[in-house]
């Protein structure tokens, strides 16, 4: 993801912290806003893989620390669901003015019952995603029972959250009970797609079931059957950002990206998240390159060599199948398999030399001298035949501020 550390001012004169997360080396087809979950911040795990997903779609998405949360200004025990709602349309309109209006408004937990509301006053917005959200914001009650005595009788306490002290002030409560979510998700109007787990023990599934309910269609259900509440496993985040990545270019106007121009074939990039995962763009093509766990790496993609060797068996089954279809012989089908790995050679010594192995396996009514020729085709495939060769590498680099 392209990183951009932003700030934006919030109705209250607080500025707030955000993350605009850009696709690599294009034009974003579509932007996003995204709502954390209750005393959560933007930078949590799950927020990032989920943005990951909507990047790799060509979709820009802005994540930040609602009021006193995270390292944006103010005090949280100040803020109430309203606010949390009012901070949201105050993103909507940074990135209309900065880039323009998001398409697309994705909340998690208290952040999704928020999203709801939000998207009532955001005209730009085409399709509305929850995951783990309640139907009501007084769901959330229950969080701050160990301190409510205090804050009803002294009208402020201290609730523990997540093994983190918060200030909960009566205003908070008198303002959860002044919501109507029911009017609300009625008159939204607006497609939706809903995200749950089972086995969620912050927010129950019959939440899940009252917001569709009470939605009108399009609606969506999606299972996310043993996540837990903030998607603590790497898979289900990444999983619920390719569902709503999918999910939405049915609903939203996603514009075909430009794509930026370079006088280079391929862009990679890597910021400086944990692990190795890298963007990779060709053209207005998006893959991502990575690194096994037991290299640090989030395994989210091929690593380098897989890629080259990629490159060997996709370059070697073209050639194959363009020479025989130039041909007109009867080759249904090409299977290349290719290996890599370092050895020693006798003509080395203790050096080790990069070996490349294929396996070239060919289905079709073939005769011996066609299987021959073929063969000997598959060597002449332009990255076969650039791995043989000497290859000359340029560099050049800049500094960017």
């Amino acid at each position: 993801m392209k990183s951009q550390r932003v700030t934006f001012t919030n109705a209250d004169g607080h500025e707030l912290s955000a993350r605009l997360e850009l696709p690599a080396d294009q034009s974003p087809g579509a932007f996003a806003v995204f709502a954390h979950c209750f005393t959560c911040n933007k930078n949590l795990s799950a927020v990032r893989n989920i943005s990951r997903a909507l990047n790799q779609s060509g979709i820009a998405v802005l994540r930040f620390d609602f009021t006193g949360l995270g390292e944006s200004e103010g005090e949280f025990a100040d803020t109430n669901f309203s606010s949390n709602v009012s901070d949201l349309l105050c993103a909507a309109d940074w990135l209309k003015n900065n880039h323009e209006s998001p398409k697309l408004i994705v909340g998690h937990s208290l952040g999704g019952a928020a999203v709801l509301h939000a998207a009532h006053h955001i005209d730009s917005i085409q399709a509305v995603a929850t995951v783990g959200s309640p139907m009501a914001p007084q769901h959330v009650s229950h969080l701050l029972a160990d301190g409510l005595e205090a804050i009803q009788t002294k009208g402020e306490g201290e609730v523990n959250i997540g093994g983190r002290s918060f200030t909960i002030k009566k205003q908070f409560i008198e303002d959860l009970s002044k919501q109507s979510p029911e009017d609300v998700i009625k008159t939204l109007r607006k497609p939706l797609l809903i995200l749950h787990s089972p086995q969620d023990t912050i927010v129950g599934i019959d939440q899940a079931a009252e917001i569709y309910t009470n939605a009108h269609h399009p609606k969506s259900f999606v299972s996310l059957d043993g996540a837990d509440h903030l998607l603590s496993r790497k898979e289900d985040s990444e999983y619920v950002g390719n569902v709503i990545a999918h999910w939405v270019v049915r609903y939203m106007d996603i514009k075909e990206p430009e794509v930026i121009e370079t006088e280079h074939q391929v862009v990679a990039r890597l910021d400086n998240e944990p692990g190795y995962t890298t963007e990779i763009r060709s053209g207005k093509h998006s893959i991502i390159a990575d690194e096994p766990k037991r290299l640090g790496g989030n395994d989210l993609g091929p690593g380098p060599y897989d890629l080259l060797a990629s490159a060997l068996a996709s370059c070697t089954a073209i050639t194959v199948k363009m020479y025989a279809k130039r041909k007109e012989w009867p080759l249904e089908e090409v299977r290349v398999h290719v290996t890599h790995d370092k050895r020693e050679t006798p003509d080395s010594g203790a050096k080790k030399v990069d070996h490349f192995k294929k396996k070239i396996e060919f289905v079709g009514d073939l005769d011996e001298k066609q299987l021959k020729r073929l063969s000997e085709i598959a060597d002449k495939c332009p990255v076969n035949r650039t791995l043989n060769s000497e290859v000359i590498m340029e560099k050049e680099v800049t500094r960017l501020h």
